[in-house]
């Protein structure tokens, strides 16, 4: 790893900035499209309504955002990563949603949101990143204009399991959870949704909302055998496990998918909250 994506994974996002990282976190997003299409579609921003992204990735959101606001809307995508924002603006142009942009913008930074106030803000798998995500949320919720929506979507990783268990799966969410641990992470930060509202001085959230998946282990052991790998940098560097270790540990992973393929393994929760902010 180099020193550069070194500096970039102790900033913030312990996953990583690599072309693979990029290619699972769009994959990841389609995996979730139908929930958050759901969450924004019970929001309803009107066209011509001005969004945001917060910690917009590979754009796929931005996407969803664009199909809801038309071509008389604005939405702009922040992320701390400018590659990924520059690519996002690429595929988003090319699939004719001009009205997207991107601003490269470290959301942790004691400053204001750029572009607002916003219609729309929304953050998914953001907070679950960030040590200072009350600090974060509250100038999200800063950002929102009067009449407008603070969305965010976040994960809940306890639930992550297959059924019966496996010592394999076991010991792959093992360093999984204490990599995001090391990194600052919460694991459970979809479940404190209302908590950290409340914190941010934002108030009980008007709606709420609990996605779940479940497919078999032969197809589920992708989305851990991508995560581990992302995070194994920073595993090895907390010595949560070795390079033996964990080699072994993704083999007998990768025979266990042949060998129980039908077992249900169960995804973590997406859990969504939000409020209205008041006319003044």
């Amino acid at each position: 790893m180099s020193t550069t994506e070194a500096s970039r994974r102790a900033n913030g996002y312990a996953l990583g900035h690599t072309p693979q990282e990029y290619e699972r976190l769009r994959a990841q997003a389609r995996v979730w499209e139908p929930a958050t299409a759901r969450v924004l579609d019970q929001v309803g921003p009107p066209p011509g309504a001005r969004c945001l992204d917060a910690g917009c990735g590979p754009g796929e959101t931005m996407r969803l955002l664009a199909q809801r606001v038309g071509p008389a809307g604005r939405v702009l995508g922040i992320d701390a990563d400018a590659s990924i924002g520059a690519l996002a603006v690429q595929m988003l142009h090319g699939g004719g949603q001009r009205q997207c942009d991107f601003q490269a913008h470290d959301l942790t930074a004691d400053e204001p949101v750029p572009g607002g106030p916003f219609d729309l803000v929304y953050a998914r798998l953001l907070l679950f990143h960030l040590p200072q995500r009350v600090a974060v949320l509250a100038r999200l919720w800063d950002a929102v204009a009067p009449g407008g929506h603070l969305v965010v979507q976040d994960y809940d990783l306890r639930t992550v399991s297959v059924l019966p268990d496996l010592a394999s799966v076991d010991e792959v969410g093992r360093v999984i959870m204490g990599a995001f641990g090391a990194a600052g992470a919460d694991v459970q930060v979809g479940a404190r949704l209302a908590q950290l509202f409340a914190q941010a001085g934002i108030g009980v959230p008007e709606g709420t909302d609990v996605s779940g998946r479940v497919e078999p282990l032969g197809t589920g052991t992708v989305m851990l055998d991508c995560v581990f790998r992302s995070l194994l940098p920073v595993a090895l560097a907390h010595g949560i496990t070795s390079e033996d270790a964990a080699a072994a540990a993704l083999a007998e992973l990768g025979r266990d998918a042949t060998r129980f393929a039908d077992r249900p393994m169960l995804w973590p929760l997406m859990i969504g909250a939000w409020k209205r902010r008041a006319w003044r």
